[in-house]
Parts: structure tokens; sequence; C-alpha cells
């Protein structure tokens, strides 16, 4: 544990002004918001509380597996990216975060997990909709990720400490809800893969950093970014 604190630490104190820049940035009129499906939260989440959440995350979103998202990654290695969704990052206001058919944005996107979007000076984190009965806490682990990408710019160091803190985060979030990991859903099968990555390079990027670097997707990504160095 006292390792995974340790690369968030690094991370965020490397790299606080910039922990926040973005993949894609386009301009594109408003989406479309699906329901949410029921999901089974912890039982402290009942309906007094869930009302609590919409008020304090109103900005952000309405999609209760989200609100407590957001919730779980209070106190925990997220709650940088958690802060960031709610306004401190460069544009100074809320990421607005939906669940979307990503195929209708583009077709190349429609198996992407996630996807950052910017308009104007709004900046967007849609989840694929098929994400939409996920654990809460495997979303929260992909939105620590998504939270680090605000601006037109992305890079190789860039997506390799998104990747790093996503994997670290999960690894958290499975010590606070074991259960998280019960039943099969596709986003585990991503989540779990990196936390195995994160453990076989002993709580380091070694191994992240090489599946970043390979991904055929990123092929045409600079080394750096704004704020994010060479590794």
């Amino acid at each position: 544990m006292k390792k995974i604190i340790l690369v968030l630490l690094l991370i965020i104190l490397f790299y606080p002004q910039y922990a926040n820049a973005g993949i894609f940035s386009r301009e594109k009129g408003d989406v479309n918001v699906q329901e949410q499906p029921t999901a089974c939260f912890p039982s402290k989440y009942d309906d007094i509380y869930l009302e609590q959440l919409r008020k304090e995350y109103k900005k952000v979103s309405s999609d209760n597996v989200i609100l407590v998202a957001l919730d779980m990654m209070k106190n925990t290695g997220a709650d940088f990216s958690r802060r960031a969704i709610l306004g401190y990052n460069l544009t100074e206001k809320p990421v607005k975060i939906q669940f979307k058919d990503l195929g209708s944005i583009k077709e190349e996107y429609a198996n992407f997990d996630a996807l950052g979007w910017k308009k104007k000076q709004q900046l967007y984190i849609f989840i694929n909709q098929r994400h939409m009965d996920a654990p809460p806490a495997a979303i929260a682990a992909l939105l620590a990720h998504e939270a680090l990408h605000q601006d037109e710019y992305n890079s190789l160091a860039e997506e390799t400490y998104a990747w790093t803190m996503e994997a670290a985060v999960w690894t958290e979030m499975l010590e606070i809800y074991p259960e998280s990991n019960d039943k099969p859903h596709p986003l585990l099968q991503r989540e779990n893969t990196l936390k195995q990555l994160l453990e076989k390079g002993g709580y380091t990027n070694k191994y992240i950093k090489k599946v970043v670097f390979t991904n055929k997707g990123y092929q045409n990504l600079p080394q750096t970014s704004p704020g994010f160095e060479k590794l």
C-alpha cells in the first residue's frame, strides 16, 4: 500500500499544474445521455446519501454510479483527480461526465472505454455506455486516469502517467472495496490487467510504459506534452 501511495504522490508532486492534459479536443455538438441501469452499491449509499451526492456533484453528473465513484475517490490517491473533475483544472470549471455510445462520435471510438472531450472551454469525460453497470470502484479508477487529460495535447509520457495512476487507484480501491472484483465485467478485465502490470513492475511504471509505447493507437504521439517530461 505504501508503494502505491508513493507512485501517486510522485505523479502529483512532480506534475501538479498539468496533472490535467487531454487526449482529444474537438468541437462537437452536445451528446445524448442514456438512462443508467440499476447498479449494486455498498450499503451506505442509500437514497438519502445519494441525494446528498446529487447536490455535491450536480455540475458534474446525475448518474448514480458516477456519483458513487466520485465519492469513493475521496481520501484516496484518486482525490487529486476528483478535485480536478470538480474544477481544479486548467479550465477552472467542473468536468461534465456522461455515459455515451462513443461510436456515434466517430466509428473508431466505438470500443474505447472512455474519451476526453473539449468544447470551447468545457471539458467532458464520456464513458462507454457498456460500462453503465460496472462496479463504481472501477469507474473511479477510470476517472482517475481521464481526469489527467484536460487539453488538446497528449504524449507517451502523459499516457504512461495516466495508466499508472489508474492502476494504482484500482489497486487501492480493491483494498477498500474487495467485493468490486467479485463478478466479471469488461471494465474489470482492463483494470485487473493494469493492476498486474503495476505489480509485475514492482509498483513502478516499468511494464505499463512498455504497453503504452507499443500501443498502435499511440504511435503518432510525441514523447512529451506540457507538464509531462520524457520518461
